[in-house]
């Protein structure tokens, strides 16, 4: 089994918004969410903590999500009263509560934050030796609304947050997100400004195309994509286009394939379109398209998103929980990669860009 660095799970807001107790089996939670019709991912989720431990997840980044952008009040397709908030202070308080549920899980001997690379390089270390350890994350923010403006980004700095995605669906109040377009606002450029000063590294996912390449006009520091997927093989604004995958490879980022089915197959309904059309090698073929653009090994990664929103009735069919993703391993070796590349792309790619990106 190859460890994974997982760069995108949304585990606090999964707990809180589905109320899963992460720390029990899958297939508990799967019993308990029988007959249960709010969500269509009731019964079908594909993680918890014992899973991750199961699926060799070491490392994960763990999302703070939640949202309150200008246009909350309007009803769109993608709004959720679990993540849309009228108000930033509603926002901020909402993000404390999934940051309180990482610190009982720390607390619980479930979670370990990593704020260093440092830290880091110690603990993947121990894992790799075979010490018992808990889930290793890093705290990230998907979405950046819950920062009340960019003077707070000292303060949740201290907290121990390392990684910003600016905007989710729709339009935060620092810039525009997937199915918008629109520039960054004034505070998001201040934002941005904020973030090189003390560190952050910007999560470029979700960001619409305007505020993409402004963002990488108006940041220097370094940026990642922790869960996006390719416009060419799925034509969509949510993907990245070839252009913007360019760029990310100039910045030296790393960019996660996600595993969400309308992001790996054209066309794809939700709650129309069956799993059954979609093969776990369709999350091969986003990693290759990335790696034949880069010409090596060194840009693609994991950010799997399983659980973010969806479960099995949105994955590829062969994939049941987690733990299936090391079935990529074959599905790499088959198409010519060597140990040395699966490995990279597994964890090597995420340690290297976070033992650079994070604070000594």
């Amino acid at each position: 089994m190859r460890l994974i660095f997982d760069a995108h799970l949304d585990l606090g807001w999964c707990a809180a918004s589905f109320n899963r107790d992460l720390t029990r089996s899958v297939a508990e939670i799967r019993a308990q969410e029988q007959g249960m019709t709010d969500e269509p991912a009731r019964g079908k989720n594909t993680l918890t903590l014992p899973e991750l431990k199961k699926a060799g997840v070491a490392v994960c980044l763990a999302t703070l999500l939640v949202r309150a952008g200008p246009d909350q009040p309007k009803k769109t397709a993608y709004k959720r009263t679990d993540l849309d908030f009228s108000a930033q202070s509603i926002a901020y308080a909402q993000a404390h509560g999934q940051l309180a549920y990482y610190r009982l899980m720390e607390e619980q001997g479930h979670m370990r934050q990593i704020r260093t690379a440092g830290e880091l390089r110690a603990f993947w270390k121990s894992y790799a030796a075979g010490e018992s350890l808990p889930l290793g994350y890093i705290l990230s923010m998907e979405g950046a609304d819950p920062i009340v403006s960019p003077r707070q980004v000292d303060y949740w700095w201290n907290l121990g947050l390392r990684a910003v995605g600016p905007a989710h669906y729709g339009r935060g109040q620092y810039a525009y997100g997937t199915h918008v377009e629109g520039p960054l606002s004034p505070a998001g450029v201040e934002l941005l400004r904020e973030f090189q000063r003390v560190g952050m590294i910007v999560d470029v996912t979700h960001l619409c195309d305007t505020s993409f390449f402004q963002a990488l006009d108006v940041f220097s520091g370094r940026i990642l994509a922790s869960h996006h997927n390719c416009r060419t093989l799925v034509p969509n604004d949510r993907q990245l286009s070839d252009e913007q995958i360019k760029l990310l490879i100039q910045r030296d980022a790393v960019i996660g394939v996600a595993l969400d089915a309308w992001m790996l197959y054209p066309g794809w309904v939700r709650g129309q379109t069956s799993p059954s059309v979609l093969p776990l090698t369709s999350v091969a073929d986003h990693i290759d398209h990335v790696c034949q653009i880069a010409g090596n090994t060194r840009h693609s990664a994991i950010g799997s998103d399983l659980d973010g929103g969806f479960g099995t009735e949105q994955c590829p069919r062969d994939l049941d929980t987690i733990s299936d993703l090391q079935k990529l391993s074959n599905i790499l070796s088959e198409r010519g990669y060597s140990d040395a590349d699966i490995d990279a792309i597994f964890h090597g790619n995420w340690l290297r860009f976070f033992g650079e990106a994070l604070p000594k």
